[in-house]
């Protein structure tokens, strides 16, 4: 079997195709269970946020898995397969945790080192965990790949300065207005991207608002969220948001919906000129809202300077960090070169001990005439013979484990040996 990882990210793929193939959270279970049906699928994890929606599956045959897989994603786009694939990630044996690791690292982040990733990797296994369509090797992948990003945040300072979505568009929107010095801000949603922003804001480097609501569709995690500074952070549902964004000078947008949570109506009514960034995945700012005077309308295009920036300050970081990476995919791979050759091996060096023992115990009677020490050089060279004779398929069966020629090896073992 081998691992592969299919997708659409934000360095591939237009931010319209991204949003359409973007799987909400009340999704996950469907599409869980579609890829996990494929025929050539035995493993799967799906990550799926607001920069990327990738698939990765242990597989029996590469092209049958292939294009099973973005035959789903591209139904999801409501675009033609083909058209999907031009804009498509496929990463395959080494490939698969070279790119898995650089994300978690947060080296294939929008913002370098941003710190959400982690938790979304996170997630993503938990998500295939819970739905029983994950296994041993897709389960140490990722738990390597988080451990990894783990370590490339310790011992570099690719995280240092503005490391989220959160603080890049909170320096973004500052840099808009000139400051966030006693401004009004609504953030639409409390999950942890809501959460990250609400944190950026209270820090107050670019300025302290005066005003935070918080607006949610559940009012209880609004309230939880305002709890953490309730003079200053007032929580709403969304029934109340059109009335919140009257006299508002900032709205961020950061919810999972299927429709626009913010309207042009709602924008209209604000009274005054109001910047909007819309970090949702799909955009839940409707795209009217341009047409309104006074409102400016951002997205995750526009994080682009403040991407750039950070990559010049990070630049030795990010070196640091990628050799990290590539030290981890080493381990990784001789891991399961290991892992993946023992239960074989182990099984061959048995089978070959079992003839030994067979034929000891048919030459019985006349081996009774020896004495014990002559018994003993026999046990010892035949043991001998044996090892020598286990060691070469050993060696092999282990340097090649998990390739292509290691499968091959395995089945002719399998077959000279009956195992």
């Amino acid at each position: 079997m081998a691992v592969i990882s299919v997708g659409v990210d934000h360095e591939h793929a237009p931010l319209a195709l991204l949003e359409a193939v973007t799987v909400p959270a009340a999704e996950w279970h469907k599409v869980l269970v579609s890829l996990a049906s494929l025929e050539d699928v035995a493993e799967v994890v799906l990550v799926s946020t607001c920069l990327r929606t990738e698939v990765y599956a242990v597989i029996e045959r590469f092209h049958g898995a292939v294009d099973g897989i973005t035959a789903i994603l591209a139904e999801r786009a409501g675009v033609d397969a083909t058209e999907l694939t031009e804009s498509t990630a496929l990463h395959f044996d080494r490939g698969v945790p070279a790119h898995l690791f650089a994300v978690a690292a947060g080296l294939r982040s929008a913002v370098p080192g941003e710190t959400e990733v982690l938790g979304q990797l996170r997630r993503s296994l938990e998500h295939a965990e819970a739905e029983r369509v994950v296994g041993p090797e897709l389960t140490e992948l990722f738990r390597r790949a988080l451990a990894t990003g783990r370590r490339a945040r310790a011992e570099t300072a690719i995280a240092r300065g503005t490391t989220s979505f959160a603080h890049a568009t909170v320096a973004m929107a500052a840099a808009r207005l000139g400051s966030l010095e006693s401004r009004s801000v609504v953030v639409v949603g409390a999950g942890q991207l809501a959460t990250g922003l609400v944190e950026a804001l209270a820090e107050g480097r670019r300025g302290a608002p005066s005003r935070v609501v918080v607006a949610n569709r559940t009012l209880a995690s609004a309230r939880a969220l305002a709890a953490r500074d309730p003079e200053r952070i007032a929580a709403v549902d969304l029934d109340a948001l059109p009335t919140s964004l009257v006299g508002a000078d900032l709205v961020i947008t950061a919810v999972q919906a299927d429709r626009p949570v913010v309207t042009a109506a709602m924008l209209a009514g604000v009274g005054h000129d109001v910047l909007v960034v819309d970090l949702s995945m799909p955009r839940t700012v409707a795209h009217e809202a341009t047409s309104v005077p006074g409102v400016t309308l951002l997205d995750l295009a526009h994080l682009r300077d403040v991407v750039n920036a950070a990559l010049r300050e990070r630049h030795d970081e990010i070196s640091a960090a990628e050799a990290i990476v590539e030290e981890e995919v080493g381990r990784h791979l001789e891991s399961r070169r290991v892992r993946g050759a023992a239960p074989l091996v182990t099984e061959l060096r048995a089978r070959l001990e079992a003839l030994r023992a067979a034929e000891l115990a048919r030459l019985g009677s006349e081996l009774d005439a020896l004495s014990d020490e002559q018994r003993a050089v026999v046990e010892q060279l035949t043991k001998a013979l044996v090892a020598k004779i286990a060691h070469d398929p050993t060696v092999a069966l282990r340097e090649s484990a998990g390739t292509d020629r290691g499968q091959r090896l395995a089945d002719s073992a399998r077959a000279l040996f009956d195992l």
